[in-house]
């Protein structure tokens, strides 16, 4: 599964980043019971520059999805590192999605499919997953998106 996803990378013009090391006082990952608990896991550009702001704001939707997509590829990142690749990752089971969202916002649906769409391009129907998007008003370092992860694993 490691080159397809690879592969896939490449086709897209995406990298892998460097696992992110916690910030507070938690582990990146814990695998308990089949099953592959990602800590929230912030969006990082390209460069390494935190994505930050409120979408409906001072963000716009294309800003918030490209984040949720920056997200999903650390989560990758972090399922690479807890399991030593990614031929053991059996499906995505679900992703929890939080938007920093202004009052009016409600298209937090849709800042989540930058994720999702990166799944199934990466995992193909393994990456077809269970998911909640909601809005909050604040997130760590002021980042516009944050997303935790469960993702099923082989022994």
């Amino acid at each position: 599964m490691t080159d397809r996803i690879t592969a896939a990378l490449a086709e897209l013009g995406l990298s892998l980043p460097q696992a992110a090391a916690p910030v507070a006082a938690y582990v990146p990952a814990v695998v308990a019971g089949g099953l592959l608990h990602i800590s929230g896991q912030l969006p990082f550009a390209a460069g390494g520059a935190l994505m930050t702001g409120r979408v409906g704001e001072d963000r716009d939707l294309d800003y918030a999805q490209s984040a949720a997509q920056r997200c999903a590829l650390m989560l990758v990142a972090q399922m690479a590192q807890a399991l030593g690749g990614l031929d053991r990752v059996e499906r995505i089971v679900k992703l929890g999605v939080f938007v920093n969202s202004a009052t009016g916002f409600t298209d937090q649906a849709k800042v989540a499919n930058g994720a999702s769409e990166l799944m199934v391009a990466l995992f193909g129907d393994a990456g077809k997953h269970a998911r909640s998007a909601v809005g909050v008003a604040v997130l760590p370092l002021g980042a516009v998106v944050e997303i935790d992860a469960i993702v099923a694993v082989r022994a």
